[in-house]
């Protein structure tokens, strides 16, 4: 039988022992805003979703819709804020919450680096930098944004705090009493033990919230050591790991398309489902990164990162509530199932052309690309491939989750085994396709393939904000719903440990292609949905 052929009935009820592990399954509720609805262990369920008498407690999307919430006085410090990712990610970021009137009723932006630099210049930094990478200035409040930018140079660690605490100093004195702190690392992870300590010196720990950036740790070694001076500082609830991918519009409605709608929520599951692609082709160099990626590659960048988190949240059991708590256990409840890579299961690559580049090591082997097959070992997923690719230089650009389902049993020939697709692409406002088996239309019985799309930045009444403002924003309220949590990080470094011991031989690809001929064979007997012009 096909692996995209639906499985057979006898498996419905079969191997119940893992379902889930650590909740009680048959009393998972979750509410839709007009119905109150139940999931259903497994062996009780025939659809999936059932309407029942609501809980004593009931947890509605509006409940847990917080956008429009503003947060009280902050004081907001942006280690890093000359370098690279402040000026394309966290800055405009900023800015979009300020045009969106999200910030904070009275605050100020404290930008922190090596240089001494004044505070005009670091606001015309800003402008130069807005003037880049957008949010334009002038298509929000500028004038009033720029007063209220300020810059503390010397650096910033645990022996040296530099110009900070006196640019503190000043600062809360303009903003008054209750002032929440937010301290934003945008720099490398090799830092972070540094400024954390110097956070936790200086006196500036107590009652703030600390994002750290990713990856959080750059091996399973380094993670712990990283966590541990961590939590000598900082409580976790202090603690924000940011992953942007979970704070993109379309990832958040793989929670909502599943939990809130009855033809996906019974049907999540290895009966229905042949395998899951997620697919992060990029076409940008690495050339402004150069230093930086010869030490991380795409493994470390985007795999372990980006591509495990997005996993989770397609495999995650139904949380008990969409609170922080809940969501976050749920994320890290199933990458605990999450089977240690093989390496036979991972094609690695380079482009051709990569040891060319200013910066790189002329005989470096660092990976521009990874393609693996993924297993997730519990009841719902057992057997079905979770296939993650991504890599620089690519055919196109694409960051894309398709939900691949199998092909019914029935009278039909000829029906194409990946016809059936479910796909969000998570880029910009992101987009949700439906591809359907129908039937042509014409005289004759052919099957053709049908899709449908809805571009969510068109839903009506929708304001969607890019991610990084989006997190940020939950930042300044509070909400560590999309940030990820130590033990689900903890055991992603189990998960690629294998491949971090043993890793293949890199292969040459293309600039311009999609990577390495033989990481086609990691989807059969699929495909690879995307592909190049």
């Amino acid at each position: 039988m096909s692996a995209f052929a639906s499985a057979p009935e006898s498996s419905k009820l079969a191997s119940l022992r893992n379902w889930p592990r650590r909740m009680d399954s048959s009393r998972r509720t979750i509410s839709t805003g007009s119905a109150t609805q139940r999931f259903l262990h497994p062996a009780d369920r025939a659809v999936g979703w059932h309407k029942c008498a609501p809980p004593a407690k009931v947890v509605t999307v509006a409940d847990t819709k917080k956008t429009s919430e503003r947060a009280g006085p902050t004081l907001f410090v942006l280690f890093g804020a000359t370098g690279d990712l402040a000026k394309r990610m966290v800055l405009p970021a900023f800015y979009e919450l300020a045009i969106a009137n999200l910030l904070p009723t009275d605050w100020r932006l404290v930008g922190n680096g090596r240089g001494d630099v004044s505070h005009y210049d670091f606001q015309e930094h800003v402008h130069q930098a807005l003037t880049e990478f957008g949010p334009q200035p002038e298509k929000g409040p500028w004038e009033e944004f720029r007063k209220r930018l300020l810059f503390a140079g010397g650096g910033f660690e645990k022996s040296d705090p530099g110009s900070l605490l006196h640019v503190l100093a000043d600062a809360e004195s303009d903003l008054g009493t209750d002032v929440q702190h937010v301290h934003y690392l945008a720099i490398p992870p090799s830092a972070f033990a540094k400024v954390t300590e110097g956070i936790g010196e200086h006196g500036l720990a107590e009652g703030s919230r600390v994002v750290y950036e990713k990856p959080f740790g750059t091996s399973q070694e380094a993670f712990r050591e990283l966590d541990a001076t961590v939590h000598t500082v900082l409580d976790e609830k202090q603690v924000y790991r940011i992953d942007h991918f979970l704070g993109k519009e379309a990832t958040q409605n793989l929670h909502v398309l599943r939990f809130a709608n009855g033809m996906f929520a019974g049907v999540w599951n290895r009966e229905h489902i042949a395998q899951v692609q997620i697919d992060v082709p990029e076409t940008l160099d690495i050339a402004d990164r150069a230093q930086f990626y010869d030490a991380t590659g795409a493994v470390l960048d985007m795999l372990v990162t980006h591509l495990f988190q997005v996993a989770a949240e397609v495999a995650m059991e139904p949380p008990a509530s969409m609170d922080a708590d809940d969501l976050q256990s749920s994320r890290e409840e199933v990458i605990d199932a999450f089977r240690p890579l093989d390496p036979h299961e991972v094609v690695l690559g380079q482009f051709d052309g990569y040891t060319d580049t200013e910066g790189v090591d002329p005989d470096s082997t660092m990976d521009t690309f990874v393609a693996a097959r993924m297993w997730v070992d519990n009841d719902r997923w057992r057997d079905v491939p979770f296939l993650l690719r991504t890599g620089k230089k690519m055919a196109i650009s694409e960051q894309r989750v398709s939900i691949v389902f199998r092909t019914p049993n029935g009278p039909l020939t000829g029906v194409p085994q990946d016809g059936a697709v479910l796909s969000f692409s998570l880029k910009g406002d992101g987009e949700l396709a439906l591809s359907m088996v129908i039937k042509e239309p014409g005289p004759q019985f052919d099957l053709t393939v049908g899709t449908s799309t809805l571009e969510l930045g068109t839903v009506q009444g929708a304001e969607p904000l890019p991610p990084y403002a989006r997190l940020i924003h939950d930042v300044l309220i509070g909400d560590r719903s999309l940030f990820t949590r130590p033990d689900g990080l903890a055991y992603v470094w189990e998960v690629a440990q294998p491949l971090l011991d043993n890793r293949p031989t890199v292969q040459t690809y293309k600039p311009g292609s999609m990577g390495p001929a033989s990481a086609e064979a990691l989807a059969e007997p699929g495909r690879w949905l995307l592909s190049g012009p």
